[in-house]
C-alpha cells in the first residue's frame, strides 16, 4: 500500500497509531525526531543585549552531552540527538509510543567576524542558553581635512 508522506513522515500516523487501530505492523515504525513529531522541538528566541545576542532555545528531554554546538564558515549550529532506552523489560505490551529517538539540529548565520571565545553556553531545565558577544567593530576613522590657505 502506497501511503502518501512529507519528509518520510506520514499524512496517517495518527490514525495508524490510535489505541484501536493496533494489529502489530505499525507498532515497530521508526520515531524520528523531525516532520509533525519534531514540530515542536527546538523552538529558539533571540534577544539582542548592550553585549551581543542571546539565544534561548528550548530541548526538553535531552541532556547535557547530547548536544553539540559548532561554529563554522560563519554559522553557529546547535544539534542534538537522542537514543531511546531499549532495555526489553516484561512489564507489559505498549499501547501507544510517543517517546521519539534521532537528531535534529538548527543553523544561525552569525557572520564571519565571530570566534569560538566570543561565544558561551549554559543548558539548565531543558533550556539552552547561548550568548554571543558583538566582535570589536573596526573604528572608522574620520577625514581630516587640512586647510588651505590662499
Amino acid at each position: 500500500m502506497i501511503v502518501p508522506s512529507i519528509f518520510n513522515d506520514s499524512l496517517f500516523d495518527d490514525f495508524f497509531f490510535e489505541p484501536w487501530f493496533n494489529d502489530g505492523s505499525f507498532s515497530k515504525a521508526e520515531k524520528k525526531l523531525y516532520g509533525h513529531h519534531g514540530k515542536n522541538l527546538m523552538k529558539t528566541d533571540i534577544r539582542q543585549t548592550d553585549l551581543g545576542y542571546e539565544l534561548e532555545m528550548d530541548l526538553p528531554g535531552f541532556k547535557k552531552d547530547e548536544i553539540q554546538i559548532s561554529l563554522e564558515n560563519g554559522s553557529l549550529k546547535v544539534s542534538a540527538s537522542k537514543n531511546l532506552d531499549e532495555e526489553k523489560k516484561d512489564e507489559g505490551k505498549y499501547i501507544r509510543r510517543e517517546r521519539y529517538a534521532g537528531a535534529c539540529e538548527r543553523t544561525f548565520y552569525v557572520g564571519d567576524n565571530l570566534k569560538q571565545e566570543d561565544i558561551k553556553a549554559s543548558f539548565h531545565d531543558g533550556i539552552l542558553k547561548v550568548e554571543l558577544l558583538k566582535p570589536d567593530e573596526k573604528k572608522i576613522e574620520e577625514n581630516k581635512y587640512v586647510a588651505i590657505e590662499g
